[in-house]
């Protein structure tokens, strides 16, 4: 089996595990992204991690205006579609958020977030299979999670009861994907991705790393999150620039 099919066999265990998962207010709406944008998750795993990689980053989870919309993580529709080469039909989740609407690569709306990651990959990398060739970009958990307000709740504001499950499901999946692609680096965007990456892979020899997470809700993101991000690689010896 070649590694982008075990990739896509990893995401469809994962996706049907967490859907069975149930969570109690004040989550009112959970998206699962990798089912009903299963169509360009799925070419973005086949497209682009067909190979093993020397380094994977890993995220928290989806936002509203990215991953949500293209089922890619940190999914910037102007990176999917441009940068990446992928735009494939998005489904619509029930129940859906009347103000977080799903509208797929329709979508106007700009993930901040992966507009930054993205942006700066394809700076260093304006062929994007160059960047893929050792590098790769994970989400711990494939969940969306929001409250009645439409206000974003992120999985570790989740109680105990709840998150074991869930972190449970994604540690497994997390360990699939590394055993497949075999990095030397795993990277988390952000100290919340970076603490799952080390509870989930231990045991498994590879090297930690971390950059500042690029939200728009980070004063030091704000004041220049690519510029931050790049020297935090080159200092731990990820990237040499």
């Amino acid at each position: 089996m070649s590694l982008s099919a075990k990739m896509i066999q990893a995401a469809e265990a994962l996706s049907e595990a967490v859907d069975a998962l149930r969570f109690a207010p004040p989550v009112a709406y959970v998206y699962n992204p990798i089912k009903y944008a299963w169509q360009p998750h799925r070419e973005y795993l086949r497209r682009y991690a067909d190979t093993p990689k020397r380094v994977v980053f890993l995220g928290m989870n989806p936002g509203p205006w990215g991953m949500a919309q293209t089922g890619v993580p940190f999914g910037e529709i102007d990176a999917v579609k441009n940068w990446m080469g992928i735009e494939k039909p998005v489904d619509i989740p029930f129940p859906e958020h009347p103000k977080r609407p799903i509208l797929g690569f329709a979508c106007e709306k700009s993930e901040v977030s992966g507009r930054r990651l993205w942006g700066l990959f394809a700076e260093a990398f304006p062929n994007a299979a160059d960047f893929f060739a050792d590098h790769f970009v994970l989400n711990y958990c494939p969940l969306v999670f929001m409250e009645e307000s439409s206000r974003n709740r992120t999985p570790d504001k989740l109680p105990a009861a709840e998150s074991a499950a869930l972190f449970a499901a994604c540690d497994l999946h997390l360990r699939r994907c590394i055993e497949t692609l075999q990095p030397e680096w795993i990277v988390g965007v952000g100290g919340f991705a970076q603490a799952r990456a080390k509870a989930a892979l231990d045991g498994i020899d590879i090297q930690h790393g971390k950059v500042l997470h690029p939200s728009p809700a980070s004063p030091a993101a704000n004041r220049g999150w690519s510029e931050a991000a790049s020297k935090q690689l080159a200092v731990q010896g990820i990237w040499q620039k």
